[in-house]
């Protein structure tokens, strides 16, 4: 019998999460902790760390786990380490559920980086409006570059202070290109600080970045060891051995 355990938290897995609960596939939706108030799943849901590749691994033994999904974020690295050496060591099948990186379109003028502290070392000397859409964990290197103006956007609002002052629009995407382009043109953001996510549901600061002519530094993915690797719900289903509805 399957019982599938997801490694999620972002638009792709509440897909999946969907698909399965529909297809009567037991499976369990586990969240990082990142954020305070996730959106609820139609799954049994756990939220919080495991204990690194360990206790990932004795999760998976513990719960009879037979199949893993890493339908995490693509830059959340560690996360996905784990899964592969868990999963390696149990003999449990796994394959990530990762949308293909953003390819730079014409008209788009982006500064191509390998990682944070790249990204910082490359906005300008001269004090600037900068939009940081890299999320909380991400943003304290900025702390050397304060002669810029920060804007920052969270799922949640901050708990603690920030390393640096800043202006926080708290909201949760997707983000649509004409509110982008109003967020940026109200702020008047002249640079952009991005993790090259794919999918739709960010891909709009980029298409505004484009439209109004801004400069974006665009943070590569992490790299990783090897694994299966699909880009749509209905191929993991087939993965599962199940089928999904044309256009999933």
């Amino acid at each position: 019998m399957t019982r599938a355990l997801i490694l999620g938290g972002t638009a792709d897995a509440s897909l999946l999460a969907a698909e399965i609960a529909r297809a009567g596939i037991e499976a369990v939706y586990s969240y990082g902790g990142r954020t305070r108030a996730p959106a609820g799943q139609p799954l049994p849901t756990r939220i919080g760390g495991f204990g690194g590749t360990s206790g990932l691994a004795d999760y998976i033994r513990r719960e009879g786990i037979t199949h893993v999904i890493d339908a995490t974020h693509p830059f959340a690295a560690e996360m996905s380490r784990n899964a592969v050496a868990a999963c390696d060591n149990t003999g449990t099948p796994l394959i990530a559920l990762e949308r293909a990186p953003w390819d730079k379109a014409s008209g788009d003028n982006w500064i191509d980086v390998a990682d944070v502290n790249a990204a910082v070392a490359a906005l300008p000397e001269s004090p600037a409006k900068v939009f940081l859409a890299i999320g909380r964990q991400h943003i304290a290197p900025f702390a050397t570059r304060l002669q810029h103006a920060y804007t920052l956007r969270f799922v949640d609002p901050p708990e603690g202070p920030l390393p640096f002052a800043a202006d926080v629009i708290v909201s949760r995407g997707p983000f649509t290109l004409a509110g982008e382009l109003e967020m940026m043109r109200e702020r008047g953001i002249a640079w952009i600080v991005a993790r090259n996510s794919g999918g739709d549901g960010a891909r709009a600061k980029v298409d505004a970045a484009r439209a109004l002519g801004l400069p974006v530094i665009m943070i590569a993915r992490p790299e990783l060891p090897e694994r299966s690797r699909v880009e749509s719900v209905a191929e993991v289903m087939q993965w599962l051995g199940h089928r999904t509805p044309r256009g999933a």
